[in-house]
């Protein structure tokens, strides 16, 4: 689910990613820490007025490995019968 949010957006703030999944914090970053080790997300962060703001997007391998799973699943239902 977070790499069809990630795969329609340029990038995204880690709260607004946190709301939209309705993941907790620490199981967020848990998920996104592993697509970071597998080179599917960047994850920058930096201050913003003294605040810590953390921006997600997908690499380019992570469009095309989510574009590889979107065309497998479309498959997938493609040979389903009617």
């Amino acid at each position: 689910m977070m790499m069809t949010y990630l795969y329609v957006v340029e990038s995204v703030d880690f709260i607004f990613l946190m709301r939209l999944t309705g993941l907790t914090w620490g199981n967020l970053l848990s998920h996104l820490s592993t697509l970071e080790e597998a080179e599917y997300v960047n994850i920058e962060k930096k201050f913003v007025q003294k605040k810590s703001h953390t921006i997600v997007s997908l690499t380019e391998k992570g469009r095309q490995a989510f574009r590889e799973y979107k065309q497998s699943l479309l498959q997938v239902l493609n040979d389903l019968p009617d």
